[in-house]
C-alpha cells in the first residue's frame, strides 16, 4: 500500500473499524467510540449514521430507564461485509487510520 491512503479507503476503513468496535462491544457509545479512536464526537457520529450505506445494521438500544439518549449501540447485521476479515485486519485497519 503507497504512503498516500485515499479518502474512500479511510472513510471506508473508518467504518469498519467502528462497526466492529461497536459489535465487539469494547466501545459500543459515542463517549467510547471518542475514546478508543480519539475521533471527534462528530465524527463518530456520522461514522455510525453512514454504516447504513454498507448495509451493516446498527441500532441504538435505550439504557432502561435512563434519560439523555444513554446506552449503547448494537450491530444486528453486517450485511456483505465479512466480520471475521475485520478481527483479522485491524492491526492493518488501525494503521491506515493511525487509531491505536
Amino acid at each position: 500500500m503507497n504512503d498516500v491512503t485515499s479518502k474512500t479507503r479511510s472513510s471506508f476503513y473508518r467504518r469498519l473499524y467502528v462497526a466492529w468496535l461497536i459489535d465487539s462491544q469494547q466501545a459500543s457509545s459515542v463517549p467510547a467510540l471518542m475514546e478508543a479512536t480519539g475521533m471527534p464526537r462528530r465524527t463518530a457520529q456520522d461514522t455510525i449514521a453512514a454504516l447504513a450505506e454498507l448495509d451493516i445494521v446498527c441500532t441504538f438500544e435505550q439504557q432502561e430507564g435512563a434519560r439523555h439518549h444513554a446506552g449503547h449501540y448494537r450491530i444486528s447485521d453486517w450485511g456483505a461485509i465479512d466480520r471475521q476479515w475485520v478481527g483479522a485486519h485491524l492491526a492493518q485497519i488501525r494503521g491506515v487510520l493511525g487509531y491505536p
